[in-house]
């Protein structure tokens, strides 16, 4: 194929596959590098390179993770290890593990899953009850979402696949409303933009709140909303991004501030980093900044990871408007926020190569922060 082959079979421009075969460019939007990909039909990993692939946890705590989610032993007829909890024991247990996961900390996780899932089982086994499998629900759902970051995709489909068959169990429908907006994240990382936005905007329109409604079904709504404005965005339609970003608006001023609701934090901070990160996906870097200017003080109520994903943002941003010094500054931060996160973040790396690349800066906490994050 000729680069205008390449350009025109995967929708993008000429110019962009010029710079990123020729090394003057490194980053590219999500959506314009699975296009890429897509067009040489080869997996998105491939086309990057394994040496700018994130980090991978150790390969036997990723392999007992995806045979925990893939567990056969009602198949093969043997008992599965694992003491049942109290409810309460669960509970517990589960606010740890998404604690661990919003901080980033996801080798530590790969540990931790695989007991924990088997104790979850046994827990609905002895006890029977619905609330028993929304709490496996939530379990295999951590475990899915752990498994995306670690490029596991297909186990983190199957987790999630059985999330959401365990929360048909119990008689939470906000819970089955958040697993499938969960669904809708796992598709978005794949590529699957249209699927994502459709699964996201067929769920909100089962539970758009009428009248007077609790925070958690506006918060619910809220992020299934901006799932769906994000996946617009990655597929082009910056229109439809726009509209769905304005409505997620409107229910976080309902709702008047942050909340952590289902495992997924929802109100004007987590809109704030969604109207940023719509805007660079769709190239209008300084729209992006001004959107960032919305973001509550220290952009407090969202989870560790998630604040050092906004500066990213912002970075890139920054950078291609040409602002190295504040981009330099943005990356640097943001490791030094969730170094274990930023080790397997490509969007990071990308930003830190393009900036040593250029040759616009000096500074030599960048290149320490490229030897930490092994980017060449």
């Amino acid at each position: 194929m000729t680069q205008q082959d390449l350009a025109t079979a995967a929708g993008v421009s000429v110019d962009l596959v010029r710079k990123l075969e020729q090394g003057r460019r490194n980053t590219a939007s999500v959506a314009s590098l699975h296009q890429i990909a897509r067009a040489l039909d080869v997996p998105l990993g491939d086309l990057i390179g394994p040496a700018r692939m994130p980090e991978q946890a150790p390969a036997e705590g990723v392999a007992a993770l995806r045979f925990a989610v893939a567990n056969v032993d009602d198949l093969t007829g043997e008992s599965e290890a694992g003491e049942p909890l109290s409810l309460a024991e669960a509970e517990r247990e589960l606010t740890y593990l998404w604690g661990t996961y919003w901080s980033g900390k996801y080798d530590r996780l790969t540990a931790l899953l695989p007991p924990a899932l088997a104790s979850l089982r046994a827990t609905a086994r002895a006890t029977g009850s619905p609330r028993a499998s929304e709490l496996v629900a939530q379990g295999f759902w951590a475990a899915g979402s752990t498994l995306i970051h670690l490029h596991q995709s297909d186990a983190a489909y199957i987790a999630l696949r059985h999330a959401i068959e365990l929360a048909g169990y119990g008689n939470d429908q906000l819970l089955a409303a958040a697993l499938r907006g969960s669904m809708a994240w796992q598709l978005l990382t794949a590529g699957r933009f249209t699927e994502s936005e459709a699964v996201a905007l067929r769920m909100a329109e089962r539970v758009e709140p009428s009248g007077e409604s609790f925070f958690p079904h506006l918060s619910t709504y809220g992020s299934l909303i901006v799932t769906a404005a994000t996946a617009a965005a990655r597929r082009g339609n910056r229109a439809q991004a726009r509209s769905l970003i304005d409505t997620s608006a409107e229910v976080a001023h309902r709702i008047g501030g942050d909340r952590d609701d289902y495992n997924s934090v929802f109100g004007p901070s987590q809109v704030a980093m969604q109207s940023v990160d719509v805007n660079v996906q769709t190239g209008e870097y300084g729209q992006a900044l001004e959107s960032a200017r919305i973001m509550p003080h220290n952009a407090a109520g969202l989870p560790i990871a998630a604040r050092a994903r906004h500066l990213t943002d912002r970075a890139l941003a920054h950078s291609r408007l040409g602002h190295h010094e504040q981009a330099s500054t943005l990356v640097l931060t943001a490791e030094q926020m969730a170094p274990e996160w930023a080790k397997r973040q490509q969007l990071l790396k990308s930003v830190t190569r393009d900036l040593l690349r250029g040759s616009r800066t000096r500074d030599p906490r960048l290149r320490n922060l490229a030897d930490r994050l092994n980017v060449t």
